[in-house]
């Protein structure tokens, strides 16, 4: 938890317990279906958790706001976003459905009520959304064919709504095959971990 605290200090007796549950939940369910590399398990928090939550340093999502996480695997970014923000709805979706047992069993485990997972790939997705999260999925222009008709016309954020996307490394040519306006987000600009460094978020507005 102390390095959660140190970027997110004001979280509530709640969010505190269910944060602090997720690193054994991950490590146990990762023995039986491997959701994260196992060599990175030690360091579940700083590479998999806190990198989910850079999301929330980018944009606080109003209260009644809906996201859907795309490739969730096992529940990230989406679990760690939605303890972050209880008043937010989180749709999980991964094709994977074994991902997905272990997505549904941690967030029964910690008891989150406003985070939802299914075993569906994003052609099958109807519902609209205000914001549609990945995290390292597939490249953007992909993405962006995926992710376009799943994007609600109702804006309820003074971020407009669109993909949030993590990704790291030179992402020059990829960015250069998206058209229009596009924000590319050094995490390193909020969490100063030698990690961070070439990890970024990329938003990109859709709406009608």
């Amino acid at each position: 938890m102390e390095l959660i605290n140190k970027y997110f200090p004001k979280l509530t007796e709640v969010q505190q317990k269910q944060f602090a549950a997720l690193p054994e939940l991950y490590r146990e369910w990762n023995a039986k279906i491997n959701v994260i590399s196992r060599k990175d398990m030690e360091n579940i928090v700083l590479h998999h958790i806190l990198h989910s939550l850079a999301i929330a340093k980018f944009i606080r999502f109003r209260k009644g706001t809906n996201c859907l996480d795309l490739g969730t695997g096992g529940g990230l970014p989406g679990i760690p976003l939605a303890i972050m923000f209880p008043g937010t709805d989180f749709t999980l979706v991964d094709g994977t459905a074994k991902k997905i047992t272990v997505a549904n069993a941690i967030i029964e485990d910690i008891g989150l009520e406003n985070c939802f997972a299914y075993a569906r790939r994003a052609e099958e997705m109807k519902a609209k959304y205000d914001f549609v999260l990945a995290r390292a999925v597939t490249r953007l222009d992909k993405l962006m064919t995926f992710v376009r008709p799943l994007i609600s016309s109702e804006m309820r954020n003074a971020t407009p709504n669109g993909l949030i996307t993590l990704k790291g490394g030179d992402l020059s040519e990829e960015l250069k095959e998206v058209k229009g306006f596009k924000e590319e987000i050094a995490i390193s600009k909020y969490f100063e971990e030698e990690y961070y460094i070439n990890k970024y978020i990329v938003y990109v507005p859709m709406y009608n």
